[in-house]
């Protein structure tokens, strides 16, 4: 069984969603983002989703625009974001990583070296926004004989005819993007999420996970009921700014906050049971 599928499967044994925790690789720093991952961890996150900074992520909103710009002026290239993921690796050997990011850093060296670079660093999937699944030959293919995950995107745009073309070659595990918007900026209403899952659990076997606009324990425990898993990217970024803001470590930040949303969704299931 693979890292994330393994992931997945003992949050479920646990009746709880899994964590998925999205941070900005070199956000402040290169150097500053291990402690960062590590207290994630620490915290109680099953899966890191490490972002991979780019000049125009078109999918991400402010939190996650400023903190690219950051990464990017710390001197954060393709290479040091992969260092910090081989570093990971061997500190968590059993801890899922996922690439995050944009096709041009991943795809200007060329598919196979870049699927090989992330197979050498202990990368287990990659999630390329800007790829669509018709597209899968320009890195898909690359990426599974690699072995390594093509984690893909569904929306609320997603319909029956599309879905089996963006689960066709998928692994991992699915993204619903619970939002026609970019990231950090709303929330779905409860309800459309929860059709939302059902709909694309009659589709796959893979676990469905949840993101965008998920910014509090409150809201990651109330989609934790139906989903196989939540991820929250943007208030991690904002409590690791507000922290550089102070002038303060942002790991211990990090991990007080992964924390309180690994605690929400650790309950939130026996709540419905009582």
């Amino acid at each position: 069984m693979s890292r994330i599928a393994s992931a997945f499967a003992r949050a479920a044994a646990e009746d709880r969603a899994a964590l998925v925790a999205f941070i900005t690789a070199g956000d402040p720093a290169p150097a500053v983002t291990p402690a960062i991952l590590d207290a994630a961890v620490a915290g109680g996150a099953d899966v890191i989703e490490l972002g991979m900074p780019f000049t125009d992520p078109m999918a991400d909103g402010p939190a996650i625009q400023l903190a690219n710009l950051r990464a990017l002026a710390a001197g954060t290239t393709t290479s040091a974001v992969l260092d910090i993921a081989a570093g990971f690796r061997a500190r968590h050997p059993q801890v899922p990583l996922i690439l995050m990011g944009y096709a041009n850093p991943m795809v200007r060296r060329g598919p196979d070296w870049f699927a090989s670079a992330c197979a050498e660093a202990g990368v287990d999937g990659v999630i390329c926004v800007d790829i669509p699944a018709e597209e899968d030959d320009a890195l898909g293919a690359s990426l599974r004989a690699a072995g390594v995950a093509v984690i893909r995107l569904a929306t609320p745009t997603t319909d029956s005819t599309r879905l089996p073309v963006v689960l066709d070659g998928a692994g991992g595990f699915l993204y619903y993007v619970s939002v026609a918007g970019i990231t950090g900026m709303q929330q779905a209403a409860q309800a459309s999420i929860a059709d939302a899952v059902a709909r694309l659990k009659q589709g796959t076997a893979l676990p469905v996970a949840v993101g965008f606009g998920v910014r509090a324990p409150e809201q990651a425990a109330e989609i934790g009921r139906v989903a196989d898993g939540v991820v929250v990217g943007s208030a991690i970024i904002d409590a690791i700014a507000k922290a550089g803001a102070a002038g303060e470590d942002p790991a211990p930040a990090v991990r007080s906050f992964v924390d309180s949303l690994a605690a929400a969704l650790r309950g939130a299931r026996q709540e419905i049971a009582a």
